[in-house]
């Protein structure tokens, strides 16, 4: 097993390279760059981007603005600047360099987990993913663990009574889930519980009150739970339905196998058989989906609620990025995802061997 992590994780480098020059290549070939936001922004769409520029850019930004004329610029939004204002632009966001340059630069930094500053926002990129990576933590992990928690158990009573009541019951509570989106059910619950049309019973903003951080302890982790009931509810919502029928699933498939029927001829009981022959088995697909169940839960998932219920997460700071064009961040946060990602997938395979020993990864190389 030794062996096989050690291979898994040198794959790490050549797929993240790869994955990182993909997405690289067709972010640069995507109209609405950084420079044509900024030109359209010193249009009188806005000023916030020409306020982050050192005071001696924006002088001979305002100085070549106004000597006027025409330009040969490629931007669309560049028509009838002088070509002076948009080449400082492009040299304050870097784009005076060539794309391969500014690629392999950006490799060098990713190495030590310097993703830049910000074209927007003024800050370090790793500082910004480190502040707002609690957040979608916070919902990503909660969520997770209640659908696990949840999906588990109701499948396997599923599956032992199959046809009966009960399982029809919930398998129409099941349906609901997974007809109803996260986000809808996360609007639901604030018209019902946050100060909508009926009840304020629970907070709309943010994982902690005002003033929370001068709170004792106790009281601080109790405000916190209180600010995540809703969220999560919404998570856990949109997401258990399709792990409760695939929990149901698995157990019927090795209830039906031969191995079942001869543990029963040999007098086990019921809940010998289910938990010390089925349960084993059924559990590995259960686990092979975990890595991609918990990265769509973490990030994916959580994008529409934490707009929502305005939680300052990761999936809400690369959507802003990707919205305006903000490459170190989006680059930043993409790095981040798909590291993740991939790591879960070993930790999935780690998982497979701890529920089954009997899977041996190197005999199958």
């Amino acid at each position: 097993m030794g062996a096989y992590l050690l291979r898994r994780l040198a794959l790490l480098v050549p797929t993240l390279f790869g994955i990182i020059l993909i997405n690289f290549l067709i972010v640069q070939a995507a109209p609405g760059g950084p420079v044509q936001q900024a030109l359209a922004e010193m249009r009188g769409q806005g000023g916030s981007t020409i306020g982050r520029l050192t005071g001696e850019s924006q002088g001979e930004i305002r100085s070549a603005a106004g000597s006027g004329g025409e330009g040969g610029n490629t931007y669309a939004g560049a028509r009838g600047m002088d070509p002076a204002v948009v080449r400082e632009i492009e040299r304050q966001f870097g784009f005076d360099r060539p794309p391969a340059e500014r690629f392999l630069k950006m490799l060098k930094g990713y190495v030590t987990f310097d993703f830049g500053e910000s074209l927007f926002r003024g800050r370090r990129v790793i500082d910004l993913i480190w502040e707002k990576l609690p957040v979608s933590i916070s919902l990503g992990l909660w969520s997770t663990l209640i659908i696990y928690l949840i999906s588990i158990p109701l499948g396997i009573r599923k599956a032992v009574r199959d046809g009966s009541r009960f399982d029809v019951w919930s398998s129409a509570l099941v349906l609901v889930g997974y007809a109803i989106p996260g986000f809808l059910f996360a609007i639901l619950l604030v018209v019902l519980f946050a100060g909508g049309s009926f009840l304020q019973v629970f907070p709309l903003r943010g994982l902690a009150s005002s003033g929370a951080s001068e709170w004792p302890w106790l009281r601080q982790v109790a405000d916190y739970a209180w600010h995540m009931v809703l969220p999560t509810t919404a998570m856990v919502v949109g997401g258990f339905a399709s792990l409760t029928m695939l929990t149901k699933n698995s157990f019927m498939d090795e209830i039906g196998k031969q191995y079942v029927l001869t543990a029963r001829a040999k007098g086990a009981g019921e809940g010998r058989v289910l938990y010390r022959h089925v349960f084993r088995n059924a559990m590995l697909l259960i686990i092979a989906g975990f890595p991609a169940a918990f990265i769509s839960i973490f990030f994916t998932g959580s994008l529409l609620v934490e707009i929502v219920f305005t939680l300052d997460g990761l999936g809400q700071l690369g959507f802003d990025a990707a919205i305006r064009r903000d490459y170190p961040l989006m680059f930043g946060t993409l790095y981040i995802f798909t590291l993740l990602g991939l790591v879960m997938q070993i930790v999935g395979d780690v998982t497979y061997t701890l529920v089954d020993p009997r899977i041996d990864f190197e005999a199958q190389r």
